[in-house]
Order: structure tokens, then C-alpha cells, then sequence
């Protein structure tokens, strides 16, 4: 790659990087169960060190997974793998590291579909990004996912079924619409748990 090349990486990742650091919600995710492809958008690419161009076109699970700090890779590894199994939804909390070498917390929040015979068929979701209200928890075990189950769940959870549905349909708007929803329903989880945390430390 030429210096221009070089240079148009390095510009890259630094705006990739401030996109992570912007906003609580890193972005969204859909995952190609029977051929094993996860679609990305570039800033959840980046948060694991994964291409954003390979990320776009679809890259197997454990590219991803690879990206997890090894204490949480397993266990996160066998929360997927459940939920996959059963077509239910997960919370689960992990730390990556991402391009630029920084480790960070995230909220990933994801929702399993089976086909008719009831095998896993598609995964969607989100993450939000926690690193601010982990800072002040470094002595704190981790609580369940359990603990931050409110109507907002609910809600995320619906939402990413739609989302789910209307990709099949050639409807921008409505698409762009869910999109936004999901969004500001994933700062909102994102403020509620740094609320919850904040209450069992006092």
C-alpha cells in the first residue's frame, strides 16, 4: 500500500474511531446463521478489529468472536450459542479491543429467529458501548443480564424483530425509521443501566 493508501487507512480509523467514541450505541449487526455470516456496519467492524469492507460482505462468527477479551470470549461464546439453540434473545456485557489497541465494555443486546423446522435461521441486534460506567466498577463483580430486564428489553426486542421483517420489504423509509428507533431505544438501555449500577454501588 502507497503512502496515500496509508494514509487514507490511518484517516479512516480515526474518524471510525471517533464515530465509537460519539456515541453511547456503537451500531447493529445481522448475522447469516446456516452460512455463517455476520453483516456489520464499519464502526461495530472497527470496535473488533475486524475490515470494515470484509465486515460489509459477510465474515464468519468467529472473526468476531476472536475480538473479545479472552476472559469473556467462552462465556459469551455459550450465551450466542444458547440462545441460537433455543431462538430467544440475549443480553450479555464483554470487553473488546478495538483498533486503536483501546479496551472497552460492551452491551450487546441480540435477538435469535428459527425457520419454520426450528433451526436457527437469523440473528440481529445492537451494541452499546458502557467503558464510562465500567470505569468506576473495576472492583465490582459483574451482575447477570437479569438485572437490567425492563419495558426497554421489551421493546429492543420488538424492535429488532422488525427490523428483521422489514429488510425483507424494499422500504427505505421504514427501514431508516426502525433504524432510528433502535437506536434511541439503545441510548436509552444505555442510560438506564449506568442508572442501575449507580444505585447498587450507593
Amino acid at each position: 500500500m502507497g503512502r496515500v493508501g496509508t494514509d487514507v487507512a490511518k484517516g479512516s480509523q480515526i474518524q471510525l474511531q471517533a464515530s465509537i467514541d460519539a456515541s453511547d450505541v456503537i451500531g447493529r449487526w445481522d448475522w447469516d446463521i446456516p452460512n455463517d455470516l455476520l453483516y456489520a456496519d464499519a464502526t461495530v467492524a472497527m470496535l473488533f478489529s475486524v475490515d470494515p469492507a470484509t465486515a460489509q460482505g459477510g465474515v464468519p462468527l468467529s472473526l468476531f468472536l476472536a475480538g473479545i477479551h479472552p476472559e469473556d470470549r467462552a462465556k459469551t461464546a455459550e450465551v450466542i450459542a444458547i440462545s441460537a439453540r433455543a431462538g430467544r434473545s440475549y443480553v450479555q456485557e464483554y470487553r473488546v479491543y478495538s483498533a486503536d489497541g483501546a479496551m472497552r465494555w460492551v452491551l450487546a443486546r441480540g435477538l435469535i429467529h428459527l425457520d419454520k423446522t426450528g433451526r436457527p435461521l437469523r440473528g440481529t441486534g445492537l451494541l452499546i458501548d458502557i467503558t464510562p460506567n465500567r470505569a468506576d466498577e473495576a472492583d465490582h463483580p459483574t451482575k447477570g443480564a437479569d438485572s437490567l430486564a425492563n419495558p426497554l428489553e421489551e421493546a429492543a426486542e420488538h424492535c429488532l424483530a422488525a427490523r428483521h421483517a422489514i429488510q425483507k420489504l424494499s422500504e427505505p423509509l421504514l427501514k431508516n425509521m426502525t433504524d432510528m428507533l433502535l437506536l434511541e431505544i439503545g441510548r436509552r438501555l444505555s442510560k438506564t443501566a449506568i442508572h442501575q449500577r449507580r444505585t447498587r454501588m450507593n
